[in-house]
């Protein structure tokens, strides 16, 4: 399993970033875990756009799943379009990024495949496992197997012991770390920090933690240091990049 950081910024793109974005591949299989701002142009440098296979996004908000509209444009215009996409996404979280263009333009571009968060199924070569966390919308947590490895991602989460219990084992977490500590009492219920990341590694066991969804501006060593306060194993930012 190949995992490729597009963005990891929390609400919008610090300069010269994207929001949230991860490309996995495995056994020739090209799966999109969410498609945040700015992260098509990074996605392009890897991939071209015809060649993802199917998208997962875990949650409506437009940090995670803005630059679906982008992809799914460049497929639907495109002189020789693909097949159409299998976007995997809670009902109705993708209704706003959809309707931004005209009734119908995008229809023959992707295959919606709803799911409810709690359901288990197959994307491609991943075996799926996903959990309803704590969020303003309904977020789905994700667990994705193959090739005997675990990769597992929160999406934007408040403390949950469903966190851990998705995470148990898994090779690599990455986790919402949208404070570096304290969480505003206003968001308290609905985003972590890279300090209660630690904290979920650690009673899951995980062999490394990729701290992600850092608020714009954050210092990603301070984000590191509170994670490593709470977690003995590696911890590390989601910055560009293939994870080595």
């Amino acid at each position: 399993m190949r995992l490729t950081v597009l963005g990891g910024c929390g609400a919008w793109p610090d300069a010269g970033q994207a929001c949230s974005g991860f490309l996995v591949e495995h056994d020739g299989f090209r799966l999109l875990v969410e498609a945040g701002y700015a992260t098509l142009p990074r996605l392009l440098a890897h991939v071209p756009a015809g060649g993802v296979d199917a998208v997962y996004v875990s949650h409506g908000h437009p940090d995670h799943c803005a630059d679906l509209n982008p992809l799914l444009r460049a497929r639907a215009l495109a002189d020789d379009p693909p097949p159409p996409l299998a976007v995997y996404a809670p009902p109705g979280a993708l209704d706003a990024v959809l309707a931004l263009d005209r009734p119908g333009m995008l229809d023959a571009a992707y295959d919606p495949r709803p799911f409810a968060p709690g359901d288990a199924f197959h994307i491609g070569p991943f075996s799926v496992e996903t959990r309803l966390l704590p969020h303003w919308l309904p977020n789905a947590g994700l667990r994705l197997a193959a090739g005997r490895r675990t990769l597992v991602y929160t999406g934007d989460t408040g403390p949950s012991q469903a966190v851990v219990e998705l995470a148990r084992g898994a090779d690599v977490l990455i986790a919402d770390a949208t404070y570096v500590d304290e969480v505003p009492e206003d968001s308290r219920a609905y985003l972590g920090s890279a300090r209660l990341a630690g904290g979920w590694a650690e009673a899951a066991g995980v062999g490394r933690l990729v701290l992600t969804h850092l608020w714009p501006g954050t210092d990603p060593a301070s984000a590191v240091a509170a994670a490593a306060a709470e977690f003995g194993g590696r911890v590390g930012v989601a910055e560009p990049g293939d994870l080595p």
